[in-house]
Protein backbone atom coordinates (compact mmCIF):
# COMPACT_ATOMS: atom_id res chain seq x y z
CA UNK A 1 0.00 0.00 0.00
CA UNK A 2 1.25 3.44 -0.96
CA UNK A 3 -0.71 6.41 0.36
CA UNK A 4 -0.36 10.04 -0.67
CA UNK A 5 -0.14 12.28 2.42
CA UNK A 6 0.40 15.54 0.54
CA UNK A 7 -1.61 18.66 1.31
CA UNK A 8 -4.33 17.89 -1.25
CA UNK A 9 -4.92 14.45 0.29
CA UNK A 10 -4.92 15.60 3.91
CA UNK A 11 -8.72 15.18 4.34
CA UNK A 12 -8.30 11.46 3.56
CA UNK A 13 -4.86 10.79 5.02
CA UNK A 14 -5.93 9.75 8.53
CA UNK A 15 -8.59 7.32 7.29
CA UNK A 16 -6.15 5.67 4.92
CA UNK A 17 -3.44 5.63 7.56
CA UNK A 18 -5.84 3.60 9.69
CA UNK A 19 -6.36 1.21 6.78
CA UNK A 20 -2.57 0.99 6.44
CA UNK A 21 -2.36 0.19 10.17
CA UNK A 22 -4.84 -2.67 9.78
CA UNK A 23 -3.05 -3.97 6.69
CA UNK A 24 0.38 -3.85 8.30
CA UNK A 25 -0.76 -5.59 11.45
CA UNK A 26 -3.39 -8.00 10.20
CA UNK A 27 -2.48 -8.80 6.62
CA UNK A 28 1.25 -8.23 7.09
CA UNK A 29 1.20 -5.84 4.15
CA UNK A 30 4.03 -3.46 3.45
CA UNK A 31 2.99 0.16 3.91
CA UNK A 32 4.40 3.38 2.53
CA UNK A 33 3.38 7.03 2.41
CA UNK A 34 4.61 9.78 0.13
CA UNK A 35 4.37 13.48 -0.52
CA UNK A 36 7.72 14.78 -1.73
CA UNK A 37 9.46 11.48 -0.89
CA UNK A 38 8.62 7.86 -0.11
CA UNK A 39 8.61 6.74 3.53
CA UNK A 40 8.19 3.11 4.58
CA UNK A 41 5.91 2.86 7.63
CA UNK A 42 5.50 -0.89 8.00
CA UNK A 43 7.41 -1.11 11.29
CA UNK A 44 5.63 1.87 12.86
CA UNK A 45 2.19 0.63 11.80
CA UNK A 46 2.66 -2.89 13.16
CA UNK A 47 2.42 -1.52 16.70
CA UNK A 48 -0.82 -2.89 18.18
CA UNK A 49 -1.95 0.31 19.86
CA UNK A 50 -3.52 2.25 16.97
CA UNK A 51 -3.01 5.70 18.50
CA UNK A 52 0.69 5.09 19.17
CA UNK A 53 1.15 3.53 15.72
CA UNK A 54 -0.50 6.46 13.95
CA UNK A 55 1.48 9.03 15.96
CA UNK A 56 4.77 7.29 15.17
CA UNK A 57 3.84 6.94 11.51
CA UNK A 58 2.98 10.63 11.17
CA UNK A 59 6.20 11.62 12.95
CA UNK A 60 8.21 9.43 10.54
CA UNK A 61 6.98 11.26 7.44
CA UNK A 62 8.58 14.73 7.58
CA UNK A 63 6.97 15.78 4.30
CA UNK A 64 3.41 15.20 5.57
CA UNK A 65 1.00 17.71 3.97
CA UNK A 66 3.71 18.95 1.62
CA UNK A 67 3.78 18.91 -2.16
CA UNK A 68 3.58 15.76 -4.26
CA UNK A 69 6.34 14.05 -6.21
CA UNK A 70 4.42 10.98 -7.31
CA UNK A 71 6.84 9.88 -10.02
CA UNK A 72 9.80 10.12 -7.65
CA UNK A 73 7.92 8.14 -4.97
CA UNK A 74 7.02 5.39 -7.45
CA UNK A 75 10.63 5.26 -8.66
CA UNK A 76 11.89 4.98 -5.08
CA UNK A 77 9.42 2.15 -4.44
CA UNK A 78 10.29 0.30 -7.65
CA UNK A 79 14.04 0.72 -7.13
CA UNK A 80 14.08 -0.06 -3.43
CA UNK A 81 11.34 -2.63 -2.93
CA UNK A 82 9.66 -3.52 -6.20
CA UNK A 83 12.65 -5.06 -7.89
CA UNK A 84 13.54 -6.96 -4.71
CA UNK A 85 10.31 -8.87 -5.17
CA UNK A 86 7.99 -7.03 -2.82
CA UNK A 87 5.63 -6.09 -5.65
CA UNK A 88 6.08 -9.28 -7.65
CA UNK A 89 2.68 -10.94 -7.95
CA UNK A 90 1.19 -8.62 -5.31
CA UNK A 91 -1.88 -6.47 -5.20
CA UNK A 92 -0.55 -2.92 -5.01
CA UNK A 93 -2.88 -0.25 -3.64
CA UNK A 94 -2.08 3.38 -4.43
CA UNK A 95 -4.13 6.07 -2.72
CA UNK A 96 -3.66 9.44 -4.41
CA UNK A 97 -5.55 12.19 -6.19
CA UNK A 98 -2.85 12.09 -8.86
CA UNK A 99 -1.89 15.74 -8.44
CA UNK A 100 1.85 15.96 -8.96
CA UNK A 101 4.44 18.68 -9.36
CA UNK A 102 6.80 16.41 -11.28
CA UNK A 103 7.06 15.12 -14.83
CA UNK A 104 4.07 12.95 -15.92
CA UNK A 105 6.50 10.97 -18.09
CA UNK A 106 8.24 9.70 -14.95
CA UNK A 107 4.87 8.60 -13.55
CA UNK A 108 4.08 6.69 -16.77
CA UNK A 109 7.51 5.03 -16.81
CA UNK A 110 7.32 3.99 -13.16
CA UNK A 111 3.72 2.78 -13.41
CA UNK A 112 4.70 0.66 -16.43
CA UNK A 113 7.49 -0.91 -14.32
CA UNK A 114 5.12 -1.48 -11.42
CA UNK A 115 2.40 -3.02 -13.59
CA UNK A 116 4.89 -5.56 -14.98
CA UNK A 117 5.72 -6.68 -11.45
CA UNK A 118 2.36 -6.55 -9.70
CA UNK A 119 -0.53 -8.93 -10.14
CA UNK A 120 -3.10 -6.15 -9.77
CA UNK A 121 -2.73 -2.37 -9.35
CA UNK A 122 -5.60 -0.64 -7.57
CA UNK A 123 -5.69 3.18 -7.61
CA UNK A 124 -7.92 4.98 -5.14
CA UNK A 125 -8.64 8.60 -6.08
CA UNK A 126 -11.22 10.39 -3.89
CA UNK A 127 -11.77 12.99 -6.61
CA UNK A 128 -13.18 10.30 -8.91
CA UNK A 129 -16.51 10.48 -7.07
CA UNK A 130 -17.31 13.86 -8.61
CA UNK A 131 -19.58 13.73 -11.67
CA UNK A 132 -17.38 16.31 -13.40
CA UNK A 133 -14.05 14.59 -12.66
CA UNK A 134 -12.02 13.58 -15.71
CA UNK A 135 -8.46 12.28 -15.30
CA UNK A 136 -7.24 13.96 -18.47
CA UNK A 137 -4.06 15.75 -17.46
CA UNK A 138 -0.79 15.17 -15.68
CA UNK A 139 0.17 12.27 -13.51
CA UNK A 140 -3.28 10.70 -13.24
CA UNK A 141 -3.64 10.53 -17.00
CA UNK A 142 -0.13 9.06 -17.26
CA UNK A 143 -0.85 6.42 -14.60
CA UNK A 144 -4.27 5.17 -15.75
CA UNK A 145 -3.12 2.90 -18.60
CA UNK A 146 -1.28 0.83 -15.98
CA UNK A 147 -4.09 0.69 -13.40
CA UNK A 148 -6.26 -2.43 -13.19
CA UNK A 149 -8.93 -1.02 -10.86
CA UNK A 150 -9.74 2.69 -10.46
CA UNK A 151 -12.05 3.51 -7.54
CA UNK A 152 -12.95 6.63 -5.56
CA UNK A 153 -12.73 5.55 -1.91
CA UNK A 154 -13.98 8.98 -0.84
CA UNK A 155 -16.37 7.78 1.90
CA UNK A 156 -17.09 4.85 4.17
CA UNK A 157 -19.59 3.50 1.64
CA UNK A 158 -17.03 3.85 -1.17
CA UNK A 159 -14.51 1.92 0.94
CA UNK A 160 -16.44 -1.22 0.00
CA UNK A 161 -15.37 -0.66 -3.62
CA UNK A 162 -11.76 -0.34 -2.48
CA UNK A 163 -11.91 -3.59 -0.51
CA UNK A 164 -13.66 -5.36 -3.39
CA UNK A 165 -10.93 -4.20 -5.81
CA UNK A 166 -8.18 -5.39 -3.44
CA UNK A 167 -9.86 -8.77 -3.00
CA UNK A 168 -10.50 -9.58 -6.65
CA UNK A 169 -9.85 -13.28 -7.22
CA UNK A 170 -6.66 -14.37 -8.94
CA UNK A 171 -7.12 -15.58 -12.55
Amino acid sequence: MLADVSGSMEPYARAYLQLLHCAAGGAHAETFVFATRLTRLTRQLRIRNANVALQRAAASAPDWAGGTRLGDALKAFNDGWGRRGLARGAVVLIVSDGWDSGDPGVVAEQMARLSRLAHHVVWVNPRKQSQSYQPLVGAMSAALPYVDSFVSGHSLDAMHDVLRAIGQPLP
